[in-house]
């Protein structure tokens, strides 16, 4: 198991930039990775991958620096062994609203006696071929609960008290939706709430992240704190990538 080099970043203090692919296309999750992303998250919540495609994008990124990550779809230990052992770097988890919620995500990322994650780790392991991948996996995986909730900034405190989370990370659409301001990402009680997050971790050892509001606003993000930015995703660069080649186009 090659070092994981987001989790060096972060505990250096480094901000890491990555972004976000739900497409079902390895050509594209290489061409993303050649790019020069710190991570790419392959998104298995809200897009339509399912294993057997992760483990291709997945595979499609080894070549490069760039670290593979997956958002399963919920904070289930299934889930987040299948993810890992396909041979993912870390998993976000989303959903983590308190410290029992962030003790189970935890656990499904370590193998025993540290958690429950089961042992059969084939492609993460290459295929057997990696005799040193049962020693390395706890403290290369990088962990990464989403704080999204009211609720879970709430109990914030107590969730960065759990050994073993190296992120956490500020999905900013479904904390407006808690709300009550779905769609409303740049109401100031959002970004207040936001912003209380990110000092509240302060101190915890743990790297705040957050879904960057647009790709324009990243600098500001690691100025504001955050070490852990997703730019955007896939869709967003093809949309402004057309756009402003359309744009220069005169007719």
């Amino acid at each position: 198991m090659k070092p994981n080099k987001v989790k060096r970043m972060l505990k250096q203090g480094k901000a890491t930039v990555g972004c976000w692919d739900g497409f079902a296309c390895a050509d594209l999750a290489e061409i993303l990775a050649y790019q020069g992303w710190d991570w790419i998250v392959f998104d298995g919540e809200h897009g339509p991958l399912g294993f057997e495609t992760m483990q291709n994008l997945i595979m499609a990124t080894a070549a490069t620096e760039t670290v593979p990550i997956v958002r399963v779809a919920w904070n289930d230990p299934v889930l987040i062994k299948r993810a890992l052992d396909i041979g993912a770097y870390g998993v976000v988890i989303p959903w983590v609203n308190t410290k029992q919620e962030a003790m189970n995500a935890v656990a499904a990322c370590k193998y025993p006696p540290k958690g429950i994650r089961g042992c059969g780790p084939r492609r993460a392991s290459n295929y057997g071929m990696d005799r040193d991948y049962l020693k390395q996996a706890d403290d290369e995986v990088l962990v990464v609960v989403q704080i999204e909730t009211v609720e879970a900034v709430k109990n914030l405190k107590e969730i960065l008290s759990v050994p073993g989370i190296d992120v956490y990370f500020i999905g900013p659409a479904d904390m407006a939706a808690s709300h009550g301001l779905l769609g409303q990402l740049t109401h100031e009680k959002n970004l207040a709430t936001i912003r209380k997050a990110v000092e509240m971790g302060k101190g915890s050892g743990v790297a705040p992240g957050m879904y960057s509001l647009s790709p324009d606003h990243v600098n500001q993000h690691i100025q504001e704190g955050f070490r852990f930015i997703a730019a955007g995703g896939a869709e967003t660069f093809l949309q402004r990538g057309c756009k402003a080649v359309l744009n220069s186009i005169k007719k």
